[in-house]
């Protein structure tokens, strides 16, 4: 517990909790990088599903793909950072303990989608059943991550 109330005294958690202006555009930053994510990775996902066939896997991943991958490297920096403002808490509130483990499935869901044979022959147009079900189970673990930021401030 101390090393998570220390977190709590780094200049950028003293930062966002002395100026509303800084923690307002962290906070912007960090709904930002949520909707790049969701707003790139679901259609990616529809896709690899059998939605929108008349457009090519292959003209749809790499670019929704990299603006994913923005969206999380920006949702991930700015949550840590928002984080430190009240580190105890979280830590101890059992919907942050949700996202946190749904984060965590929905990382290794990247993971494993992305690092499969599976997945290069889905973007020449082979969606095996197995990519299908990785792509589904994205489709339910990112909104179920956003849903769960959402609920923290609810208890």
């Amino acid at each position: 517990m101390e090393l998570l109330a220390g977190l709590g005294t780094w200049p950028g958690a003293v930062l966002l909790k002395q100026s509303g202006t800084a923690y307002l555009l962290v906070n912007a930053s960090h709904i930002l990088g949520i909707a790049l994510l969701i707003g790139a990775i679901l259609p990616l996902d529809l896709r690899l599903l059998g939605v929108f066939r008349s457009v090519p896997v292959a003209a749809l991943a790499p670019v929704l793909s990299r603006m994913a991958a923005v969206g999380l490297g920006l949702a991930l920096v700015s949550g840590a950072w928002l984080f430190t403002v009240r580190p105890v808490e979280y830590a101890g509130n059992a919907a942050f303990l949700w996202k946190l483990g749904l984060l965590a499935l929905a990382l290794a869901n990247i993971a494993l989608q992305h690092r499969s044979a599976a997945y290069a022959r889905a973007l020449e147009g082979d969606i095996t059943a197995a990519v299908r079900w990785r792509a589904l189970a994205s489709l339910t673990l990112w909104p179920g991550t956003l849903l769960a930021g959402r609920w923290i401030g609810f208890l």
